[in-house]
C-alpha cells in the first residue's frame, strides 16, 4: 500500500485490531498488550465497533495510487465488514465458551511459545494475563446469554488442558526474584479457580443450552462473498462438492483395484492404517518428511524457501480437543523469532491400548507425506512466511482459508505432478486426503444451510475411516467456524483455475515456479483479488 492516506487508515485499522484482541497482537509479535485479554462484553465491544465502522468510511473515500492500492483497499473493508458481522449478528461471544476460553488459553500459550522476549518480559506477561482471567470470565459470564450446546461440550473438553497449562506456568517457568514469583504463584492459583468455577458454570449451562449451531444460508453466503471473494453461494459449492465427491470415490476405486485385489477402496485404506508408527516415534517421522519436502521444493526450484525454522513438536494437552490430528502454527508478522511450529496430536499414554491404536491408525507411514508438505513446504509455513514478508500490512495480517487452505491442498497435487510421492500407496492417501476436503464442502454447507444434524455429520466422517472421537472433533469445529471447512477443496478449484490461466496467458515461457512467486505476493488474500492483480478479470 503506497504512502499515503490509504497506509495511514490501515495502521488505524490495525491498532484497533490489537487494541480489541491482544491476543492476535501477541500472535503478531507484538508486545505492547501482552499483559492483559480482550474485552468482548456488548459495553466493551460498542466503541469498538462503532470506530471499525468509521475507519470504514474513512478507507471508501481514501485515493488509491495504484492497483495493489485498490486490492489492499478491498481486501481491508471486506475484513471490516466480516468482523462487524461476527460481533454483531453472528455474536460468538454470546453463543460460544469456547470463544472465550480459546481467547484465555491461547493467550497464555503464544507467550509461552515466543522467543523474542526476555524471561523477565514473559514472566510480566504472563502474570498479567493470569491476574487478568477472572475478568475475562466474569466477562464471558455476563456475555453467554444464549449458550450453544455444542459449543458448551467443546468449552468442557478444554477446561482440564487449561488447568494444566496454568499448572505448568506457576512450576516451571524461571522467575527472576522472589517478588515476582510470589505474585506470579497468586495469579496462577486465582485464575485455576475461576476456571474451575467456570467450567462448574459450563456444567449448569448444558441443561439450558440450546441446539441452535447453524449460521443459515444467508449470513453463510454473506461470508462467501466478502471473507473469501466467492462468487458461489451454499447451493452451488453443494453441488460442487457432490460432483468432487463422486469424481474422487471413482478414483480411489481405481488405484485400490491397482493395490487391493479388486477390493473396495475402503478395505484397502483400513489395512493399509495398521502400517503405522508408535506413538514416540511420530513426531521425529514428521519431521523427515517436513525436511524430505523442504529438500525436494528447493532441488527443483518450485517455490523460493523462506529463512524461518519450522519445529515439529507434540500438541499440547490443551489443544488437544481442537487438533486432533496435526495443525500449523505461523510466527507472527512482526515477531523477531520467526519460527513456525507444526504440531502433531500423538496419543495420550494413559489410554488404553486399543484407544492408542486407533489415534495411531489416522497416522498411518503412507500418509506422512501429504501431511508434512501440506503443513511445512511447500504448503502453510513456506506461504505464511513470505505473507509477512510483503511490504503491506494488509498482505502481512490479513488472509481467508479459501487461498490459505487452498494453496496448501493444491500443494499436494502439484507435488504429486511433480514425482514427491514414492509409493502408489502414497498417492492413494492424498486423494484420501482430497476426498474428505470434498465431504468438508458438504458438511458445512449442510450443517449451516440444509438442516445436517451434527450426528449425521459425524457419520459421514467415520464412512471415511475416521476414528469417531476424531470425527466429532471435527465436526464440532465445523458447526463453530462456518465457510471454513469447505474452503480447502473450494481454494485448491480456485487456484487451479488460475493456473490454467496464467499458464494460458504465458505460452512456452509458463513455469510453475514463476506462477508461484506471482500468486505468493499476494499472500492469503482471496484468489479473485489475485486474478484481478494479475489482469485476469476484474474485481
Amino acid at each position: 500500500m503506497a504512502v499515503g492516506a490509504l497506509r495511514e487508515i490501515a495502521r488505524s485499522y490495525f491498532d484497533l485490531r490489537w487494541h480489541l484482541d491482544p491476543v492476535a497482537a501477541t500472535q503478531a509479535g507484538l508486545t505492547d498488550y501482552d499483559d492483559r485479554f480482550g474485552r468482548f462484553s456488548p459495553d466493551a465491544l460498542r466503541p469498538h465497533l462503532a470506530a471499525l465502522k468509521s475507519i470504514g468510511s474513512a478507507l471508501e473515500g481514501a485515493p488509491a495510487e495504484s492497483l495493489d492500492d485498490e486490492i489492499d483497499r478491498t481486501a481491508l473493508l471486506n475484513d471490516g465488514r466480516v468482523t462487524l458481522a461476527r460481533f454483531e449478528r453472528e455474536r460468538p461471544q454470546a453463543k460460544d465458551p469456547a470463544f472465550w476460553l480459546s481467547h484465555l488459553l491461547g493467550g497464555l500459550h503464544f507467550l509461552l511459545l515466543r522467543n523474542d522476549r526476555t524471561p523477565a518480559e514473559r514472566v510480566r506477561a504472563l502474570t498479567g494475563r493470569l491476574e487478568d482471567v477472572p475478568q475475562l470470565l466474569d466477562d464471558a459470564r455476563a456475555a453467554l446469554v444464549e449458550p450453544v450446546r455444542l459449543f458448551v461440550e467443546t468449552a468442557l473438553s478444554m477446561t482440564a488442558g487449561g488447568l494444566l497449562l496454568v499448572k505448568e506456568i506457576a512450576t516451571t517457568l524461571p522467575v527472576p526474584g522472589p517478588g515476582e514469583a510470589e505474585r506470579l504463584r497468586v495469579a496462577a492459583e486465582r485464575a485455576s479457580a475461576a476456571l474451575a468455577d467456570f467450567e462448574h458454570d459450563l456444567e449448569r449451562w448444558l441443561e439450558s443450552a440450546s441446539d441452535r449451531f447453524a449460521l443459515g444460508e444467508e449470513p453463510f453466503n454473506f461470508r462467501l462473498h466478502y471473507e473469501h471473494a466467492l462468487r458461489d453461494t451454499a447451493p452451488e459449492l453443494w453441488r460442487y462438492g457432490l460432483h468432487l465427491r463422486e469424481e474422487l470415490e471413482a478414483d480411489l476405486a481405481q488405484r485400490a483395484a491397482r493395490l487391493g485385489n479388486g477390493k473396495h477402496w475402503r478395505d484397502v485404506v483400513e489395512r493399509l492404517r495398521a502400517d503405522h508408527l508408535d506413538g514416540a516415534a511420530l513426531v521425529g517421522a514428521y519431521a523427515r518428511e517436513m525436511e524430505r519436502a523442504r529438500t525436494f521444493v528447493e532441488q527443483r526450484g518450485l517455490a523460493p524457501i523462506p529463512d524461518a525454522r519450522l519445529d515439529v513438536v507434540p500438541t499440547p494437552a490443551f489443544m488437544r480437543p481442537l487438533i486432533p490430528f496435526a495443525a500449523y502454527h505461523s510466527p507472527g508478522p512482526y515477531s523477531r523469532d520467526r519460527t513456525g511450529w507444526f504440531y502433531v496430536t500423538v496419543p495420550d499414554a494413559a489410554l488404553p491400548p486399543a484407544k492408542q491404536e486407533r489415534i495411531l491408525r489416522d497416522h498411518c507411514r503412507w500418509e506422512l507425506a501429504a501431511t508434512a508438505l501440506h503443513e511445512g513446504y511447500p504448503g502453510h509455513h513456506l506461504q505464511f512466511v513470505h505473507a509477512q514478508a510483503q511490504a503491506s500490512d494488509v498482505r502481512k495480517n490479513i488472509w481467508t482459508p479459501v487461498t490459505v487452505e487452498g494453496w496448501a491442498l493444491y500443494c499436494e497435487d502439484m507435488m504429486g505432478e511433480e514425482g514427491f510421492y514414492r509409493a502408489e500407496e502414497e498417492q492413494l492417501f492424498q486423494r484420501l486426503h482430497l476426498l474428505w476436503r470434498a465431504v468438508r464442502v458438504l458438511l458445512d454447507v449442510g450443517l449451516h444451510t440444509r438442516g445436517m444434524s451434527f450426528d449425521e455429520s459425524v457419520e459421514w466422517l467415520t464412512a471415511l475411516g475416521m476414528d469417531r472421537t476424531n470425527a466429532e472433533a471435527e465436526v464440532r469445529r465445523y458447526c463453530a467456524e462456518p465457510a471454513y471447512a469447505l474452503c480447502y477443496a473450494v481454494g485448491r478449484r480456485e487456484l487451479l483455475k488460475l493456473r490454467e490461466d496464467y499458464r494460458a496467458a504465458r505460452g512456452a515461457a509458463f513455469t510453475l515456479r514463476q506462477f508461484h512467486d506471482a500468486v505468493l505476493r499476494y499472500g492469503g488474500l482471496p484468489v479473485t483479488l489475485i486474478r484481478w492483480g494479475l489482469g485476469f478479470n476484474e474485481r
